[in-house]
């Protein structure tokens, strides 16, 4: 591992400051992700700006009736709270279905959101990479990719984004917060990734130097009935190879509203915006649930070795939206 410094700082100005002294220093929340890059040579800081201690590990209400989320809140707590198992259980059965308590635990909701993807070609320095050295190819669409995108994908980069938290808050409208040396700022979580296209090494939307401070959960009624499923290769924790976070609001047989969110299909959490039209207004049973996932699965482009997912997640979002049906009339 390459020697680096480390500062802890100690306000939020004074962290972004720190960075912007510095354009070789990194952020550091838990580590949990970034650490690991490090030990392998995909990172290589030459500081690292300890922002754990920094007064924003709280839960709390926000002004519209939503709920506020700071950036150093453990994956832990945020499962654990009351109020995000009442109002938002999706997400907090992401988390739980993330990693391990004891990764849970050191894992912030800021560093959450920045992880980087598990490719093997990106985390193996010796194979080329265009999200860590643009222009060098990406061996995976010849390769192995059968944990790969199927949705937005590009011929520059088939990988996919590897947070199951991110994908329940894409769901439910989430808004992040950040500060920078001009100010605060915030994009919603649906814009804050970039599309892949040719430039798969740009992954977000935040401004050079931001640090997130918060990520804030809209008001939304009908994620108090929601859902997070995720599918895996082994029962223990692994990250998924498909996902997906849903909520209905259905009455009198009819869906009113419905959100809808997949993972492990695409550079980024993927807002099922087909499906949602399809769903809502329409009677809920399986002929309208299966409509939807194939609406939202028809733009899907699978490589040779990872067709299954299509009809993995088509499966799995018919099952998920039955089982939220079949609550509402209990």
């Amino acid at each position: 591992m390459r020697e680096f410094g480390y500062q802890r700082a100690a306000d939020v100005p004074g962290a972004v400051a720190l960075l912007a002294a510095d354009p070789d220093a990194r952020f550091l929340g838990g580590g949990t992700n970034l650490v690991d890059l490090m030990k392998t040579g995909v990172e290589r800081p030459g500081r690292l700006v300890d922002v754990r201690h920094l007064p924003l590990d709280r839960v709390e209400p926000a002004e519209d009736g939503g709920l506020r989320v700071g950036a150093t809140v453990t994956n832990s707590d945020l499962a654990a709270h009351p109020e995000v198992r009442r109002r938002y259980p999706a997400l907090s059965q992401a988390v739980l279905a993330g990693a391990s308590g004891q990764l849970r635990n050191m894992a912030t909701v800021g560093g959450n959101l920045l992880q980087r993807t598990r490719c093997g070609y990106f985390t193996d320095v010796t194979q080329p990479c265009n999200k860590r050295v643009p222009g060098s190819g990406c061996p995976a669409v010849e390769g192995d990719h059968h944990h790969h995108a199927i949705l937005g994908a590009s011929p520059h980069c088939v990988a996919v984004h590897p947070s199951d938290m991110a994908v329940a808050l894409t769901a439910f409208d989430a808004v992040v917060s950040y500060r920078t040396a001009d100010g605060p700022g915030e994009v919603p979580l649906t814009e804050f990734y970039r599309p892949v296209g040719e430039t798969p090494h740009r992954e977000t939307a935040l401004p050079q130097g931001a640090l997130i401070t918060g990520v804030t959960l809209p008001p939304a009624p009908v994620a108090a009935r929601s859902r997070y499923r995720k599918v895996r290769e082994r029962a223990s924790y692994a990250f998924a190879i498909g996902s997906v976070a849903a909520a209905l609001d259905v009455r009198d047989g009819v869906v009113q509203e419905a959100r809808v969110a997949l993972g492990a299909v695409a550079s980024r959490p993927w807002r099922a915006r087909a499906a949602e039209r399809v769903l809502t207004g329409a009677p809920a049973g399986a002929a309208t649930f299966a409509a939807a996932a194939d609406a939202e699965l028809a733009a899907a482009t699978p490589l040779p070795e990872n067709g299954y997912k299509v009809a993995l997640m088509r499966n799995l979002l018919v099952a998920v939206l039955t089982e939220l049906a079949e609550e509402a009339v209990r």
